[in-house]
């Protein structure tokens, strides 16, 4: 599971569905979430947590796509198995993991040291932990 520190800079709560923003290294990520818990406020440090295989990876992306959190990357490693990749990333002083097919990485041609834009759907993301407010 990939972690991510951060801070939350905004919340927008219609009925029980919220939005929440959060500054990541400098760049901003959101996460929609049913039933917030009331310890959750603007200014508290938090863990963000995502699984692997729900990062997708895009390689000199341009245009528009549906995805909140588009964060710019550097691979750092690849693992090739036999049907899946592993791809780790860095943006700043933060790293994760992203899972795709090993054909995807051939297709993509992708090499360590490439600069990428990595997506994470909004819904994907959660809060694993609140570390202060």
């Amino acid at each position: 599971m990939n972690r991510f520190t951060a801070k939350i800079t905004k919340i927008q709560s219609v009925q029980n569905l919220n939005i929440v923003n959060f500054d990541f290294c400098a760049q901003k990520l959101s996460m929609m979430s049913l039933d917030l818990n009331e310890k959750i406020k603007v200014g508290c440090k938090v863990i963000l947590t995502a699984k692997p295989t729900h990062i997708a990876i895009a390689k000199e992306f341009s245009g528009d796509i549906s995805y909140s959190n588009q964060l710019d990357a550097k691979i750092t490693e690849i693992n090739n198995g036999e049907l899946l990749s592993s791809v780790k990333l860095s943006m700043g002083d933060a790293t994760c993991e992203s899972v795709i097919t090993k054909a995807s990485s051939a297709r993509m041609n992708l090499k360590v040291g490439d600069r990428v834009t990595l997506f994470i759907k909004a819904s994907e993301l959660s809060i694993k932990e609140i570390i202060e407010c």
